[in-house]
């Protein structure tokens, strides 16, 4: 049976050194005192007893239960020292600071047996060779763990019921702040952020406008306009902001962009669909390009392989320097080369008369009104409506208690709608046409707003609105641009590859030379 530590020295021969491990799941806030709350009471305890600390370890908001999602190092660093015999006991406030988890227990309590270590949590000291020892230590793990799964049920039901009223959840989002009770410390609402908020609209009015994340952020660290933490911003840091729903008011659960939420929106569902529409746009994301020097390249496409062409994985041209004059060619052949800067010319010109046409503006209306999309939204509702139904269904009695469906069966029909309405969902999802292009399409003076477009917004455009390829030259060594040489397909013309279907999972593109 365990043993009060006052009487440990009449029972085991010291010396009795002491490693002491503290661990709390949520701890982030108070940067680590409830962990060296419980390492000051393991020292005090050691120094009482005579008991000389050789090593602490702590593991600072890690959870210990199995679906613990980050490793315990400090754990694993414990358990080397047991194994190693660095120590005769290992102390902790309670047995749920070891573990939550019965494979951890088992671990824990190997390494203690073989090792000859002593365990202390809770006022006693177990020697884990003892049957009874391990017998009560096993029930103290056991209870350890049904407390772990009591919580994380209790979570769950929490999150899925906050989902479900439209409230926030996790990490409060740059741009945002959140209002509590302070009476009760109930979270009331969330609101914009005062200083934040504007730096956050900004991000989405750029990236609107088809800036480069990267120019965004050096704006914004030159200017001291920082995270809401107060870090600089980083590429990836602004890609999480743009392709968070929540920006634009939707509340995410597990994943899924689920409800309206309870917070004003920063950006308006228009851009917001708008801006995912350049973050999707085929070939290298414009988002994670450095400065390009290129206005084509790694964006035009080798006409000299149809046979790939269905597949939208055509070859692209890229940019290198041909006798001295910047020019582009096959990434894979060198059987098509052009000279850069006419190729360019040629482009642009073409492009800007094709804006002007009634063609084109007729192309981009037909995405804002998206047909299919508001018929995925009527299927959405239907299937949303059903599931509804089987739900009140399942929680309604008759008069003998017989519910109006079973649980089994609620089960069944989830399970197959669920990815119905995800599809849908996703198939729902109303489509925009960026400003960059729009504000092209709408201005008196096209050339002009062209010409104040920098080069990234401009490769934007183009990827949105033509599809080019270049073919071989007819005759040997010509560089110029021939009739029949590029062919130019634009928005809703055939062989037009802007962009991918939505839904469609984007493929992973080479690494491109010179930044393009």
């Amino acid at each position: 049976m365990p043993i009060d530590p006052e009487y440990l020295h009449a029972v085991h021969q010291g010396p009795f050194g002491a490693c002491l491990y503290g661990r709390a799941s949520r701890d982030p806030k108070k940067k680590g005192a409830s962990v060296n709350a419980q390492l000051k009471e393991g020292r005090a305890l050691c120094e009482r007893f005579g008991w000389p600390v050789v090593d602490e370890f702590k593991d600072v908001g890690i959870s210990a239960s199995r679906h613990a999602k980050v490793a315990r190092d400090d754990f694993e660093a414990m358990l080397d020292g047991i194994r190693a015999g660095r120590y005769r006991i290992v102390v902790a406030f309670e047995a749920s600071r070891y573990y939550r988890d019965l494979e951890a227990y088992t671990r824990l309590r190997r390494a203690c047996h073989d090792a000859g270590v002593l365990l202390y949590y809770k006022g006693q000291v177990y020697d884990l060779s003892k049957s009874a020892d391990r017998k009560a230590t096993a029930m103290d793990a056991v209870q350890a763990e049904s407390e772990a799964e009591d919580i994380r049920d209790r979570n769950l039901r929490t999150a899925r019921q906050t989902a479900e009223a439209g409230k926030p959840w996790g990490r409060v989002p740059d741009g945002y702040k959140r209002v509590y009770d302070p009476d009760s410390g109930d979270l009331v609402e969330q609101v914009e952020h005062p200083v934040q908020g504007p730096i956050v609209r900004e991000i989405w009015e750029a990236a609107a406008a088809g800036q480069s994340l990267r120019s965004t952020a050096a704006r914004l660290n030159a200017a001291g306009r920082f995270t809401q933490k107060g870090k600089p911003w980083e590429v990836w840091h602004l890609r999480t902001v743009l392709r968070n729903p929540a920006y634009a008011g939707r509340r995410v659960f597990q994943g899924q962009d689920y409800k309206a939420g309870t917070w004003p929106p920063l950006v308006e569902p228009e851009v917001f669909e708008a801006v995912q529409a350049l973050l999707d746009m085929e070939g290298r994301s414009w988002s994670t390009d450095t400065t390009p020097a290129h206005q084509l390249s790694g964006i035009a496409l080798c006409g000299e392989h149809p046979e790939l062409r269905a597949t939208n994985s055509e070859p692209k041209l890229l940019a290198y320097v041909n006798r001295g004059y910047p020019s582009l060619r096959c990434s894979q052949v060198a059987h098509t080369t052009v000279n850069e800067a006419k190729l360019t010319a040629f482009v642009e010109e073409a492009l800007l008369a094709y804006l002007a046409t009634a063609e084109a503006r007729e192309a981009f209306q037909a995405v804002q009104q998206d047909r299919e999309g508001a018929a995925a939204r009527a299927r959405l509702k239907a299937l949303e409506e059903q599931l509804e139904e089987a739900q009140d269904a399942a929680t309604t009695f008759d008069e003998n208690g017989v519910p109006g469906m079973s649980i089994g069966m609620l089960a069944r029909l989830e399970a197959r709608l669920t990815p119905l309405i995800a599809a849908a969902k996703q198939a729902a999802r109303p489509r925009a046409v960026p400003d960059v292009v729009m504000n092209l399409l709408d201005s008196e003076d096209p050339d002009g707003l062209w010409d104040a477009y920098d080069l990234q917004q401009q490769r934007a455009v183009i990827r949105m609105c033509v599809t080019v390829r270049l073919h071989v030259s007819p005759r040997r060594g010509v560089r110029t641009i021939e009739p029949g040489r590029v062919t130019l397909a634009f928005k809703g013309q055939e062989g037009f590859m802007g962009g991918l279907p939505r839904g469609r999972a984007l493929l992973p593109s080479p690494d491109l030379p010179d930044g393009q």
